[in-house]
């Protein structure tokens, strides 16, 4: 059972990591093209609903990540809450009983 924790909480460290590079790729990338690619905003929303809205969000504080997308400032922060709520159920409930 202690095992379950553990690989669920690496889990959600490495994609909040994963997350926060990402929006640091990005950022870098929009710095040498000039130019905003719609695309990546897709890429963001997957990686929040992964499991790293958290890491999203505070890698667009931290880099100051200035989008366009309002959609992507109204999603992430929902997407983020629904997380936190799913990961508070996940550890309060149990892991076996959820996984299996």
């Amino acid at each position: 059972m202690l095992l379950l924790y553990i690989i669920a909480a690496v889990y959600i460290a490495a994609v909040n990591l994963y997350a926060f590079l990402l929006v640091k790729t990005q950022k870098r990338r929009r710095a040498e093209r000039g130019a905003h690619i719609p695309s990546d905003d897709g890429k963001l929303i997957a990686a929040a609903l992964l499991g790293g809205a958290a890491g999203v969000y505070a890698a667009m504080f931290a880099l100051k990540f200035r989008t366009d997308s309002l959609l992507l400032m109204l999603t992430v922060p929902v997407i983020a809450v629904i997380n936190f709520y799913l990961f508070f159920l996940l550890f309060r409930s149990g892991i076996p009983a959820i996984a299996f």
